[in-house]
């Protein structure tokens, strides 16, 4: 078990540029897959077809991803934006 003085408390998540980080991604994703397109016939023959689709797979996901992001993002503003009219409203 645990000892009391090896439990730490969680620190708090770090925000960045979370939109642009997963647009890059996703873009990086997308970029992977149509390189790899023209060679699909040698990655078939190899087995390893596989990477084409994950890329993909990737990309689709990061889609996804960027949607996530974009509504968390601005959510967090109007939420900020929210306890600061609440903040200056004297009654």
């Amino acid at each position: 078990m645990w000892k009391k003085s090896e439990l730490r408390e969680a620190p708090a998540p770090l925000e960045g540029p979370v939109v642009g980080t997963i647009t890059g991604g996703t873009i990086l994703w997308f970029l992977l897959f149509l390189g790899q397109l023209p060679f699909y016939g040698w990655f078939a023959d190899h087995g390893h077809a596989w990477w084409v689709w994950t890329c993909l797979a990737g990309g689709g996901l990061g889609l996804v991803g960027i949607w996530y992001v974009r509504k968390r993002d601005a959510a967090i503003k109007r939420a900020a934006a929210a306890e600061r009219a609440t903040a200056d409203d004297p009654a």
